[in-house]
């Protein structure tokens, strides 16, 4: 993702800096015209904006650390994953060591950084995210979600759960059809890709209570589970319906 944040802000004429964990690993953007720095504290003196984009939060106070005091007077964007605490924790120190800050979430995979479909969430003072987004906005739309630095965090994180919750769906029904001796391919294309894209706009749509019956909606999803035990798919996969099932039966009493 670094890579692609970094090669991005070049194409839009951009002047960047470059630091790595790993040194040398950047030779590409070094070709095109990126400069790459010895050391962090080398690259936060290159600009008054420093973006950093790395595993997780931890890695991000073990590399900020060391050089915290050139950052003073500076602004910081985190791009890096993490959570809604972490980012109000790292925003604490920061603010301590006079340090500007907004939180980032990218709401991309790598490919489609700098493309119209891509956005990257913020949150932050109000000002600043309106002073920086412009230099920004190569990477992907920017959108702001709240002065709260935890924010961007959080909304990050909920979208993964619901991207995965997806994902998960379709990892379990492509098993369940694979272990009954069904098609998959067939299965796929077309039944569950037109089904999945029919209900997708339901899932944000106000649901009327007589298609939302509740006692209904845990019958089915036993009948599911029961389905997939049949089948012999691994009950691992079928953490979606249970958590779906124990919801449908609080809301039945």
């Amino acid at each position: 993702m670094g890579r692609a944040l970094a090669s991005t802000l070049l194409k839009a004429g951009h002047e960047v800096t470059i630091w790595n964990r790993t040194p040398g690993k950047a030779g590409d953007l070094s070709a095109r015209g990126a400069r790459e720095a010895s050391s962090v504290e080398e690259a936060i003196k290159a600009s008054d904006l420093t973006i950093t984009c790395l595993l997780d939060d931890a890695s991000v106070r073990e590399t900020l650390r060391p050089a915290i005091g050139k950052l003073t007077g500076r602004t910081l964007v985190n791009l890096t994953s993490g959570s809604a605490r972490q980012a109000r924790d790292l925003a604490g120190w920061l603010e301590k060591n006079e340090v500007r800050f907004l939180a980032g979430g990218i709401m991309a995979v790598p490919p489609a950084i700098g493309t119209d479909g891509a956005f990257i969430l913020y949150s932050g003072p109000r000002d600043l995210f309106d002073r920086v987004a412009p230099a920004l906005a190569p990477l992907a739309r920017p959108h702001w979600v709240g002065e709260d630095p935890g924010f961007a965090a959080l909304y990050d994180m909920a979208a993964l759960s619901g991207m995965y919750g997806m994902i998960a769906g379709v990892s379990h029904a492509v098993a369940l059809v694979q272990a009954d001796g069904g098609d998959v391919e067939t299965f796929t294309s077309e039944v569950l890709r037109p089904w999945m894209e029919q209900m997708l706009p339901l899932m944000f749509a106000d649901t009327d209570p007589d298609q939302s019956n509740p006692e209904m909606q845990a019958t089915g999803l036993e009948t599911m589970i029961s389905a997939s035990d049949e089948a012999g798919v691994p009950g691992d996969l079928t953490g979606h319906l249970r958590a779906s099932l124990w919801q449908m039966r609080r809301a039945v009493g």
